[in-house]
């Protein structure tokens, strides 16, 4: 039986984060679009909504691996598979960390509102690109797929990180086979915070790609194939 695998793209992204994936691995995929959603609930609906029926393998990238654990949350009965890429399950922290991450959220969504989306991206991927890949083909695929969109998108999706859930008691309730990859120059979601969630899920491996960034399926994308493969044929 072929394997149906839903790819949940990350912020502001679009199919073209998981192109190497589609191309490589043995599955019939289906990448989510979330519209304007203003939430990460709303999110996982829409992915839902658009997915195959039946048992799916379910892979999110950054925050679709947020929209990932709300699927979870909803309809366990649907993850066949679970693949958790460079992201996170915990909410906004409070008091300062919490500003922090606001506060510089906010000041991307200036420079999207003043100098366009463009301009934006060529800031925002200094602190996620492996810099070992800055500028390159990487940067320029990261650009144009955040120049497609618009600071409306970009504020609603800001929104939806600024209120997610907490999925930390969601972990140990997950059964299916996990896999937890990020990159060990994530400065956004680092190697520890995915060796953390490993100890909570039953059944997880966890995979750290060297010399790589945020933006693992397009910085690293022969290791991440391979891992997926592993986990899909697990």
């Amino acid at each position: 039986m072929t394997t149906k695998l839903l790819l949940l793209p990350g912020l502001l992204c679009d199919a073209e984060v998981w192109a190497p994936q589609i191309a490589a691995l043995p599955a019939v995929c289906t990448v989510a679009e979330y519209g304007d959603a203003r939430s990460i609930g709303a999110m996982a609906e829409a992915a839902l909504a658009a997915a195959p029926p039946g048992a799916l393998a379910v892979a999110g990238h950054s925050m679709g691996g947020r929209v990932a654990f709300e699927i979870c949350r909803r309809a366990p009965e649907r993850v066949q598979r679970l693949a958790l890429l460079n992201t996170g399950c915990q909410a906004l922290p409070e008091g300062a960390a919490g500003e922090q991450e606001r506060t510089g959220r906010m000041r991307f969504l200036d420079i999207a509102r003043r100098d366009g989306m463009r301009a934006m991206a060529h800031e925002w991927v200094l602190g996620t690109v492996h810099e070992s890949r800055r500028p390159g083909p990487v940067v320029d695929t990261v650009v144009e797929m955040f120049a497609r969109r618009t600071p409306e998108l970009f504020e609603a999706q800001i929104q939806a990180l600024l209120e997610r859930p907490d999925y930390s008691a969601l972990l140990p309730e997950i059964g299916c086979t996990t896999l937890l990859l990020t990159g060990s120059d994530d400065r956004l979601t680092p190697p520890d915070g995915h060796a953390e969630m490993r100890k909570r899920i039953a059944d997880a491996s966890h995979v750290v790609i060297g010399r790589c960034g945020h933006m693992a399926t397009l910085e690293s994308p022969a290791a991440v194939n391979a891992a997926l493969g592993a986990w899909l044929a697990a």
